[in-house]
């Protein structure tokens, strides 16, 4: 009689698996178990060293609050005296009568303190703001993160697009024939417009990027002075772009409206991924007045941002802005609950200089692909705003329902009406 073989399989898959998941539970359950203890001492040793402190912040509070992290002040919260009380307004100093100045402070810090202004400034009322850390933490962490990740992106695609599809070229016969696209007063508002938001665009970078990028290369001295020179340059070179903007939008609103024809030239991807595509366009196709049309809203937004900028507290527009989007409950759309309308006026500049900032960084990568288009990316094209004639086929490839309309007012010299598109 033989014995039964003692079995020797191997776990299976599964079970190696299982295993694997429970060891990682364990192991996280210990460690949240160990970070939970762990909070919870240093909780119990921070609300020590308050009591110590009698509610004053500690050291270990200053340092996370510049870290961006919360912080329990709901001791501090409480003792700001009674601020209706007649010692009040007795003494400048505090509520007891000159004894208790934290409390007066505390108030004031807490916003919980009866202040009255005879200047009337707009921030005459406003003593203690402390938006300025969540201003400068977003400012140095996701501004800088993504609006530089932003143009990274933009320029890293355009990279690949040139050495995948190379440049668009004509692909039809070249006539000889020159055919005017641009006047010399449309040409000037597009150059105002254009030179004064790359200079723009090259000082708003310096300005956010140059403590990190270029103190270490020019020194805090030299930083410093070219950082003042910047700011100079940027506040200036803004009213030539605002004076673009208007030329821009008053000679080609018109032209940028939507049609029919811009439904099969987006459905064709405006044949710049295929050679032989040529979807019908009149002056602008739809990509141009996508362009236009993002270059003119963001360009008011960007605008009206910076001139609240360069006159702070006079042109306040956030808390009216939040209050008409609570009114048609657009926030909550989104999940975001009603958005504050109680601004203090250093609040509302501290708005428009991260809203300046956003809408400048993807106005900045369009215009990076725009450029890209309008010179490098496509043969012919930067005629159009160079010397303002372009060559007739590459208008036909393009713009042909625009040449045809130039056809009939006046051909150009040398051009036949019935001369084929390629």
């Amino acid at each position: 009689m033989s014995a039964e073989p003692i079995s020797n399989s191997k776990p299976s898959g599964v079970g190696i698996v299982i295993a694997i998941l429970l060891v990682l539970a364990v192991v996280m359950n210990f460690m949240t178990l160990r970070a939970a203890v762990g909070q919870s001492e240093a909780t119990s040793e921070a609300n020590a060293a308050r009591e110590a402190t009698g509610g004053a912040p500690t050291l270990e509070d200053i340092l996370a609050r510049q870290r961006g992290e919360g912080v329990d002040d709901a001791a501090r919260r409480a003792a700001v005296g009674d601020p209706d009380s007649a010692a009040s307004i007795a003494s400048q100093l505090g509520t007891l009568g000159g004894a208790s100045d934290p409390e007066l402070w505390r108030a004031i810090r807490f916003g919980e303190a009866r202040i009255t202004s005879t200047s009337g400034g707009a921030g005459a009322t406003t003593l203690v703001q402390d938006g300025g850390m969540k201003w400068l933490t977003f400012r140095d962490g996701p501004l800088r993160t993504y609006g530089g990740n932003l143009l990274l992106i933009m320029l890293i695609a355009l990279t690949i697009f040139y050495l995948t599809r190379d440049k668009i070229r004509i692909e039809g016969k070249k006539t000889g024939v020159k055919i005017k696209r641009f006047g010399a007063v449309e040409r000037f508002g597009h150059w105002l417009l254009a030179s004064s938001f790359i200079i723009l665009g090259i000082s708003g970078l310096i300005s956010l990027f140059g403590r990190t990028a270029l103190i270490p290369l020019l020194g805090k001295e030299h930083y410093a002075a070219f950082a003042m020179d910047m700011k100079w340059v940027h506040n200036n070179v803004s009213w030539a772009f605002m004076i673009g903007l208007i030329l821009i939008t008053v000679m080609w609103i018109l032209h940028n409206i939507p049609n029919r024809h811009d439904l099969v030239w987006l459905m064709k991807g405006g044949g710049l991924f295929s050679k032989g595509s040529h979807p019908p366009a009149r002056k602008f196709n739809a990509g141009q007045k996508i362009i236009f049309w993002v270059v003119v809203l963001l360009g008011t937004s960007v605008s009206l941002t910076g001139l609240s900028l360069l006159f702070p507290f006079e042109l306040p527009m956030f808390a009216a802005t939040f209050e008409k989007l609570n009114a048609v409950g657009l926030p909550q759309v989104f999940g975001m609950g009603e958005l504050t309308t109680a601004l203090a006026p250093h609040e509302e500049m501290q708005l428009a200089q991260l809203w300046h900032s956003i809408v400048a960084f993807v106005m900045m990568a369009v215009i990076i692909a725009h450029i890209y288009l309008g010179s490098i990316g496509m043969e012919g094209a930067f005629d159009a705003m160079g010397s303002g004639e372009v060559e007739l086929q590459w208008a036909r490839e393009h713009h042909g329902l625009w040449v045809d309309e130039v056809m009939e007012k006046s051909p150009p010299q040398g051009a036949s009406p019935t001369t084929p598109a390629e």
